[in-house]
This record gives C-alpha cells, structure tokens and sequence, in this order.
C-alpha cells in the first residue's frame, strides 16, 4: 500500500481500527513471484529480511542496532514502521504523534515485535530526551517536513523524510541548505528510486540497452474512485486548543489535510510526485515547460484541485520530449501505471506487478531475443487479448498488436523497503542514496508547479537555476 493509494471516507470507531490494521496487511498485495534480477539494487542486510507475505519476527536488542526515531505515526508512518521491522538491526526507540490514537497504535503494534518505544506528542520533547539515536523518520503532514527534517538534522541525526518534501518550495529549499550545512544524510521518500523493477527498467533497459530507441513520450496516471472525507473516532477527538496549538482549526482539516492549501498540495502532489519524479530520471533532464489543466470540478467543499492533467517538455540530447500525467479522484479506472514510448517500443511498469511490468516491441525495431538471453527480458508473450478474425476487416493505417516481453524483476517486499534499506545502508556503509535531497528538490519543483500552472491558466516555462536549491 502506498501513502497516497488510500481511500477518504468516515469511519466509526471499530472502521477506523479494522482500516488502519489493514496498512501493513495491504502491504503483502504489492509482492510478486522473485523474478531472476529481482533484489539487485538491494542493500546488503536485505537478504536476511522476510518477504513481504511473511511474518515479521520479534526483533532481539542489540548494542549494534541502529536507533530510529518516528515522528507523525499516522497511516504512512505506520506503512513505513511495518518495512523498518522488516530490515535488521533496527531499533524504533522512540515515537512521536499529536494525536493520542496513532500514538496508541503504533507504539502497540512496535511493542508487538519486540520493540519497547518511549511515546511523545511534541517532536520537541523528543529529540531534547532522546540522547542516542542515529536517525529519524518524518511522516508528518507535507507543511511539517521542513520544521522536523530541518530539526533532526540539526540535532546531528540523519533523515528519512516523506515526499512531498514540503508543500512550499521554500520550505524545501531549507531542507537541502540544512543537510549542506550539518552534513547529515537526507533521503526524500521517492521511493521507486530504490525499487529494483524501476531500476531495471529506466537504467538498464531504456538507457543503457536502448530498448525503446529515441524515447520522445512518457504517460503516467493514477486514478482513484470519488470518496468522502475522512472521519474519526469521536472520543478520539482532539481538543480545539490542541488543535490551535498544531495549527489545524478543526478535526476534519486535521484529518483531511491533504486537500487544504495551508498543509499540503492537492492529488496532483500527493500521488503525483511519484510519478512526475520518474519523468526527469527518464529523459536524464528536468523540464523546460509545463501547462495544466485541472479545477474543483467535483468536490465544492474541498481547496485542491480534484482532478488535474498536466503536459511537461523536455529538451534532451535527441530532441524535444513529452509527457503527459493526470490525477482522478472520480474514477478509479486504469489505476495508476507509467507508459514509456519510443520509436522502437514502449514499456509499461507500475509499482503493482499487476497493473504492468512488460515492453512492447514495434515491427521494424532491432531484435530483442539478445536481451532474453541475456536475462533483461523474458520471450514475448501473445498479446492477452485475442479476438475473432474472420470477416474482421482493419485499415492498412492500423499497426498491428504487439506482443509483450515481460520484464524479469520482481518486488517481493513492501514497496517501501528498498528505500529504507538504502537509507540505512547509506547510514551504515556510505552507500549512495537513492533520493538525495537535492535530487528531490528537482521533482519537488516539477511537481508543484503543476498547480501554479492550473491558477493561471498558463503555460509555465522553467529556468534551469529554479532547479538549484
């Protein structure tokens, strides 16, 4: 389960309990059969650590486990605590929320696996008591990611934060100067950066392979049905001065975040982020322009646009590229999936095996049997939909169907997992990381002037220094 592929509606008490105990559950639906590259890009604890089906074993104390810290325990932080019991060596020593009720649930659900946090309410708090802990991880609201990275890093910790970095370029930018100036690690939660599948796919297949010849055109979607807003349990409710003390007026803006100016972006950055992110790392360059279209088309009580479809280019080394993305929250239909297409092919992946994870070869491309052999593609496929040819006339115009070449590398871990895994090889080792702050910075820019460019019904043109933080 990703942070942004949820459902939004009221929940009695017993509804929100049986919801949020479904996170890690959900997580389970994102594995795959182990293809024959799959774990590649892995980081070197990772073998010992269970599969995303398998359950998660009692953790055992010990003096060289890293000690991570939690603040914002909400429904991503928990997605994310459910991988971190999956990686060994770490140790959750501390967890901190605003509301009681994440703070109850998720420091139960450690405790469960062997863990025994200290809980918090002010992160404040946290970090003051907290003497010995080497990371912490930030799942707040998008409007809080720059106040408790920006802390962490100056309390000598390294971060691991959840995109979007902020909902404020600014705020985004202290980010990146923060992690310059302590020279502590920064990893921005993108986390198909670290998955394995993505790895294969745009680093191994489309550039250096040339699979797909001249790429000129990405598509990426990620549609949701319409939902209500989110409820709570009522004597879960937080006081009004406690609320004020946060900055929320009320529990429905409290909960339901996301589609306020003031604390995050609005679908086209909650889900859109992941994907848009993609674009950059494909054409090896950030965009020049960007236009959209989107408004409040459905629902009137909301700030955010709802629905959003939004036209990028790109300058690269081979010419102008394109790349379309758009956000329903009306419709569920397609799910979400990126399309990459070139003259010789295209090739279709998603973060659920399910939705996709094979290239299309056209007619006329150089033979890709080699790849097979080789282990980057599997044999071709027949297309999965055959239909009745006889007395079936088609235009000469219409290219005939391809087959599909799946792609050999699975997932069979939550789809956080790699990236944390990164994060703490980065910690421990010095390995690269996935997402650096910097590199964030880029997409975070691509991403949120995607709304500027609804509000003014314009086209936006980028100057290559507003990619510089």
């Amino acid at each position: 389960m990703n942070d942004n592929d949820r459902r939004e509606y009221p929940l009695s008490r017993r509804g929100f309990i049986k919801t949020t105990a479904a996170a890690a559950a959900g997580l389970a639906a994102l594995a795959g059969p182990t293809g024959a590259n799959a774990g590649q890009a892995a980081a070197p604890a990772a073998s010992q650590a269970p599969p995303a089906g398998a359950p998660i074993p009692a953790a055992k104390p010990s003096p060289d486990d890293l000690r991570v810290a939690l603040v914002g325990a909400g429904e991503q932080g928990r997605v994310l605590l459910e991988s971190c019991l999956r990686i060994p060596g770490i140790r959750i020593a501390a967890v901190c929320d605003i509301w009681e009720y994440s703070r109850q649930y998720a420091s139960g659900y450690l405790r469960k696996y062997g863990h025994n946090p200290a809980v918090y309410e002010d992160f404040r708090d946290m970090l003051a008591k907290e003497k010995s802990l080497a990371a912490l991880i930030v799942a707040t609201p998008d409007w809080m990611h720059a106040e408790h990275a920006n802390a962490g890093l100056e309390a000598g910790l390294h971060v691991y934060c959840e995109k979007e970095m902020s909902n404020s370029l600014d705020k985004a930018r202290t980010m990146v100067e923060t992690q310059r100036r302590t020279g502590k690690l920064l990893q921005i939660g993108h986390q198909r950066r670290s998955n394995p599948r993505y790895i294969h796919a745009i680093d191994r297949l489309i550039r250096e392979k040339k699979l797909l010849g001249r790429v000129n055109l990405a598509y990426a979607q990620w549609n949701r049905s319409k939902a209500d807003m989110l409820g709570w349990p009522k004597n879960y409710a937080l006081p009004q001065d406690r609320l004020q003390k946060y900055g929320y007026e009320s529990m429905v803006e409290f909960r339901n975040w996301r589609w306020y100016r003031k604390f995050g972006g609005g679908p086209i950055v909650d889900l859109g982020s992941h994907q848009i992110d993609l674009f950059g790392w494909l054409f090896g360059v950030n965009p020049s322009t960007v236009v959209a279209s989107g408004g409040v088309d459905y629902y009137k009580n909301r700030e955010w646009y709802d629905n959003v479809m939004a036209i990028y280019e790109f300058e690269t080394a081979e010419g102008t590229a394109r790349a379309f993305y758009q956000v329903q929250t009306t419709t569920k239909n397609g799910g979400f999936y990126e399309t990459f297409m070139g003259d010789d092919g295209a090739l279709q992946i998603s973060e659920v095996a399910t939705r996709g994870n094979w290239a299309m070869r056209e007619a006329h491309a150089p033979e890709w049997d080699s790849l097979v052999k080789d282990g980057l593609l599997l044999s071709e496929a027949p297309a999965i939909q055959k239909i009745d040819t006889r007395n079936v006339f088609v235009d000469v115009r219409v290219t005939a169907e391809a087959g599909r070449w799946p792609i050999p590398v699975d997932l069979a871990k939550p789809a956080h997992q790699p990236h944390l895994e990164n994060f703490f090889s980065a910690v421990r080792l010095g390995t690269p990381l996935s997402c650096p702050a910097s590199l964030a910075y880029e997409s975070a820019v691509a991403v949120l002037k995607v709304n500027e460019a609804v509000r003014t019904r314009s086209l936006i043109r980028f100057r290559p220094e507003q990619f510089k933080a």
